[in-house]
């Protein structure tokens, strides 16, 4: 386990305290949290990106092809 020093300015701890959110169950969960959200908004933004690059969609047959190859190069990987 990691051990964390953190400084704060002492009105912004008062109020954390006061939230019950300075104990290590509420610290970790606050920090999932914002991990989280982190990640929503990086998928958003290549999502974004993507979309922006107007490609056309993609057939079934297509979307499958992808995914044989996807899963073909990750068994290669794994065999050596």
């Amino acid at each position: 386990m990691t051990e964390l020093t953190v400084k704060l300015p002492d009105e912004l701890a008062e109020k954390i305290q006061a939230a019950g959110l300075l104990d290590e169950a509420a610290l970790e969960q606050v920090f999932r949290e914002a991990l989280r959200k982190r990640a929503i908004g990086e998928l958003f933004t290549a999502l974004d990106e993507i979309q922006a690059l107007k490609l056309p969609p993609m057939t079934e047959d297509e979307v499958q092809a992808e995914i044989d190859a996807m899963r073909a190069e990750r068994r290669a990987r794994s065999s050596k």
